[in-house]
């Protein structure tokens, strides 16, 4: 037995150098591998952040109808592209005309009342001065009277003048007097209208009378509704999620459907909190869409760091101070604006799933946004002439009821050719 242990031994001890070789060979590939990923780490993946947690998102403007009324007309479907001020929705406009009739038929009529306040100034002021003239008759007549009693009086002592006479001569004195107060009482009346009609026409004209101010604001508003009986669309994009249906009876504020602005499409890459610390506005990013794939790489940049956390803002935020508590990783959204001519060329959705690597080697950036941006950074001017058009119906009426002749302008012909229009329909 111990003879067979002895011949074993010596055959087994080839082999321990051949596995101690090769362990020492597996152990340095690992070494190797682990200071060439620490190389890459410290050269390369540290200077960039990366995350697939990240969306398309564009405008969505909700079109809503700012009156009520019952749809005619649907002008744009599901998937089709409109331009700013193109018609989308038409309603019925049967009972804003009524109301626009009527406040301009009111508004026709003050002008006319209050040209009459501004004719009746003149007439006043003649009633005064023909009070001013019964007074001077009168004044004359009392001292013509008084004259006359007193060139009788030392004759009544002599019987050159009877006594009947006498009393006859002080009672037209008596009636000149009171002739006098009456004209000055009937001067202080008529002076008094005319101070009160002054009060109502003074430091104005007819067109800016507090009384023609109020019945335009009201043919502004109704001209206003009646207009917006047909909706437009306030920017460029594709039409989605189209609810409205023909002769639905549809009320203000509700939508219809909604239009999507593709041309001015940005990212909103969740990135981890512990991947903020490097990040900075300003810096740049690539990305890929998943509806693209690698072969359509998409540049960007860093414009803003949300301010909170997604779960902060959530309909239902996390009420971590109750109950058990699990730590979960938060995400922040941080907002890339995109390259226009990329996407231009290689078209977005709005909710895409995109890749986002964020290059964070310049760390000389802000981590929040310090300086305003321009006021109005969106804007609309479909709905400008709107106004434009009410001032120019008002400006109308009103010169046609003070008897002046206005040439009608081009604003003037588009909101007749509207009336037109509506009056057809």
């Amino acid at each position: 037995m111990s003879q067979t242990q002895d011949n074993a031994a010596p055959a087994a001890n080839p082999q321990a150098p051949a596995r101690k070789r090769g362990l020492l060979i597996l152990g340095g590939v690992v070494l190797l591998g682990a200071a060439a990923y620490g190389v890459h780490h410290w050269q390369v993946a540290s200077h960039f952040e990366n995350t697939d947690n990240a969306y398309v998102q564009a405008n969505v403007v909700q079109i809503t109808p700012q009156v009520g009324g019952t749809v005619l007309a649907i002008q744009a479907d599901d998937t089709d592209f409109v331009k700013a001020g193109q018609p989308l929705v038409k309603l019925d406009p049967a009972d804003a005309r009524v109301a626009l009739d009527r406040a301009e038929a009111q508004l026709a009529q003050t002008v006319r009342e209050v040209r009459t306040l501004f004719a009746n100034n003149a007439a006043l002021k003649a009633q005064v001065a023909l009070r001013d003239a019964d007074i001077a008759r009168a004044n004359s007549d009392v001292t013509r009277a008084q004259d006359d009693v007193e060139r009788r009086r030392p004759l009544l002592a002599t019987g050159a003048v009877g006594k009947e006479e006498f009393n006859h001569a002080q009672s037209q004195l008596a009636a000149a007097r009171s002739a006098l107060a009456a004209a000055q009482s009937a001067r202080v009346a008529a002076a008094e209208q005319l101070a009160a009609n002054v009060a109502l026409t003074d430091g104005s004209a007819v067109e800016d009378h507090p009384n023609v101010q109020r019945a335009a604001a009201q043919v502004r508003e109704a001209y206003l509704a009646a207009q917006r009986t047909e909706l437009l669309a306030p920017v460029d994009g594709y039409v989605a999620r189209r609810s409205v249906q023909l002769g639905q009876r549809v009320q203000a504020g509700a939508p219809l459907m909604s239009v999507v602005s593709l041309g001015d499409t940005w990212v909103d890459a969740n990135f981890k909190e512990g991947q903020l610390r490097k990040l900075r506005i300003g810096q740049p990013a690539t990305l890929e869409a998943d509806v693209y794939g690698s072969k359509v790489e998409y540049h960007g940049r860093v414009v803003g760091l949300g301010a909170g956390t997604g779960a902060a803002f959530s309909l239902l935020p996390a009420q971590n101070a109750t109950g058990n508590w699990i730590k979960v990783v938060q995400r922040v959204p941080v907002r890339i604006a995109l390259d226009p001519k990329e996407v231009q060329a290689h078209p977005l959705r709005v909710g895409l799933s995109m890749d986002v690597t964020v290059d964070v080697t310049q760390q000389d950036g802000k981590v929040l946004a310090d300086a305003a941006k321009a006021p109005a950074t969106v804007q609309t001017q479909v709905f400008d002439a709107l106004d434009a058009r009410a001032d120019e119906e008002v400006k109308r009426i009103v010169a046609t009821q003070l008897g002046k002749r206005v040439a009608a302008s081009a604003g003037s012909q588009v909101a007749s050719a509207a009336k037109g229009t509506a009056a057809v329909h």
